[in-house]
């Protein structure tokens, strides 16, 4: 695979994310439930620039790939659900908000792990 597709890959995700941050952040000032608009859009805040930096940090952290894979999916479940269930009143299947937030707090989990592991030359 090309070496340089996750760190593109990644740069797209924190592309899209904070962008959707940004939408949420709207939708929360002009009308939608600001308790879970608000909370998509910070988690899309926070992770984007973590994405950001995971992309320009391939070279050197080992866990890179890994870690904003967890980011980014955990991310985009944990807002699609608060999305779907601010538009439905209900979310897209059982657990899935907690199951993308488990998924982004295991991907700082393995940001802290590449500090301990260095990346093979």
């Amino acid at each position: 695979m090309n070496p340089g597709f996750f760190p593109r890959l990644t740069l797209f995700f924190a592309g899209i994310i904070g962008a959707l941050g940004v939408a949420f952040s709207a939708m929360a000032a002009h009308g939608e439930d600001p308790r879970l608009i608000g909370a998509a859009a910070a988690a899309c805040i926070a992770q984007a620039p973590a994405l950001l930096a995971l992309s320009f940090g391939y070279e050197k952290i080992r866990t890179a790939v890994i870690a904003s894979v967890l980011i980014s999916f955990g991310c985009i479940l944990f807002a699609g659900d608060l999305l779907f269930r601010n538009k439905y009143g209900y979310g897209l299947f059982p657990m899935s908000a907690p199951t993308g937030g488990t998924m982004m707090i295991l991907g700082w989990v393995a940001v802290a792990a590449g500090a301990l592991f260095r990346k093979q030359a």
